[in-house]
């Protein structure tokens, strides 16, 4: 592996070359996802497509706390390497490998017994249920390796190496493409189909990851014949990776309290909301795949002890960030009519999805400059104060919104003005917390 440090060089030449991969990982990443959703809506029908998306927003939520380990695993990989602490390094690495394999263990186990308890506490219509809770059951036996990739791929990128990990996900996206048709198309599964697609996918990417690591020919390889579990390295990333994850899971949650409302408005909106979901990935992927470039490039130049480069850096990145998301939502506002039929051949539910890509896409790139900010404190090791900013605002601005809005007038346009409004005000407390943060210190 090309070990590629963000601390010297152009700043602009040694983001956009890291940010590149990392984007392509997030294109690869939308689609197989999108390739799902195309082999679910066009051979299985809307129901299916329905439940297929009532399950990934309790998927998304397991998975949240995990998904906050990668983010504190990521900052201080980032800030171990940039001050060239290979023992601390190495400890982490194989401190997190077994971390993946036992987490990912207690998710499946969760998943599987708790599918159909969680599914019903959603308000999943029915007729949907069935579909939905093997969908969710399948899918949550590969948990392992979904929660193992998202922690060794997060130690790669912040070494400084983004190319690999897009290297991963183009294989595994491969695979998930080849093991839809042959599922869904050849042997004509259902739902569970497309997870067994996933899962196995998930599978490759993560022993691609794990392999990456231990060819390492530095101090800091992980090495399988010698496990063991670190209590202060592990310190480390729970101070970071406890609120991050806990940030994470109240984004899903308030998600999943917010597909509690669209369940109420039927079917076709829940299957309208699911195409919305998988097209607003275009967006929204790019935008985390900036976050974790921040992430990256503030924890080495941090660890480095370059403040200035930082600061170019954050410029750098919110202010590009926003203007390419701002020209993308438009694009893709215009032009939803035309793609929309690649997933659904119902009319009404592209009608509908149409009006809430036209309330979203225009504001998204507010949800730049918000992940940019809260990158940035991630990579200092600060991830409370983030935390806070997206509980008050995803979990309770938010969901006040869209139960007033719900109150006045029960529509999808309800549901969706509550997105834009909430990032507006998660801009405004975060922009607040950084200036009392940097007086502070």
């Amino acid at each position: 592996m090309k070990r590629t440090g963000l601390t010297e060089g152009n700043v602009v030449k040694s983001l956009v070359f890291f940010a590149l991969p990392l984007l392509g990982s997030s294109l690869i990443q939308q689609l197989y996802s999108t390739v799902d959703l195309v082999f679910v809506g066009q051979f299985l029908g809307t129901e299916a497509s329905a439940a297929v998306g009532a399950s990934s927003l309790i998927i998304t939520c397991l998975v949240g706390f995990f998904t906050g380990m990668a983010v504190g695993t990521s900052v201080f990989t980032a800030q171990y390497f940039g001050a060239k602490q290979w023992d601390s390094l190495h400890r982490l690495i194989q401190t997190m490998f077994l971390v993946g394999i036992g987490g990912g263990l207690v998710l499946m186990l969760l998943g599987i017994g708790g599918a159909e308890l969680f599914l019903t506490a959603m308000g999943t219509p029915r007729d949907i249920m069935p579909q939905a809770v093997l969908y969710l059951r399948v899918y949550m036996v590969g948990m392992v390796p979904v929660v193992l990739y998202n922690l060794l791929s997060g130690v790669i990128r912040a070494l400084g190496d983004s190319r690999n990990p897009m290297i991963f996900q183009c294989v595994g996206g491969v695979l998930n493409i080849v093991g839809d048709y042959v599922c869904i198309a050849v042997f004509g599964m259902g739902v569970e189909g497309t997870a067994i697609a996933t899962v196995v996918s998930q599978a490759v990417a993560a022993c691609c990851a794990a392999a990456c690591l231990i060819r390492l020919r530095t101090p800091y390889a992980l090495r399988l014949t010698q496990p063991g579990l670190y209590t202060r390295e592990l310190g480390h990333v729970l101070r970071v990776g406890v609120p991050a994850g806990i940030q994470s899971i109240v984004i899903t949650f308030s998600n999943i309290l917010i597909q509690s409302q669209i369940n109420t408005l039927g079917v076709t909106s829940i299957a309208a909301f699911t195409v919305y979901f998988r097209t607003e990935m275009i967006l929204y992927l790019p935008i985390l795949a900036i976050g974790q470039a921040v992430v990256s490039f503030v924890g080495q130049n941090y660890g480095a002890d370059k403040p200035e480069r930082i600061r170019q850096g954050n410029r750098v990145c919110i202010g590009g960030g926003a203007v390419v998301v701002f020209a993308a939502g438009i694009l893709l506002m215009l032009a939803a009519p035309v793609y929309l039929h690649i997933f659904t051949k119902d009319a009404a539910v592209i009608g509908q999805t149409v009006s809430i890509i036209r309330i979203t896409f225009p504001l998204y790139f507010l949800y730049v400059i918000l992940e940019c900010l809260s990158g940035n404190l991630r990579g200092y090791g600060q991830a409370v104060a983030p935390m806070i900013v997206t509980i008050v605002s995803f979990c309770g601005f938010r969901i006040v919104f869209m139960m007033a809005a719900m109150a006045l007038r029960p529509s999808v346009q309800s549901v969706a003005f509550s997105y834009p409004a909430s990032w507006a005000m998660a801009v405004i407390l975060m922009t607040v917390t950084m200036r009392y943060l940097k007086r502070r210190n």
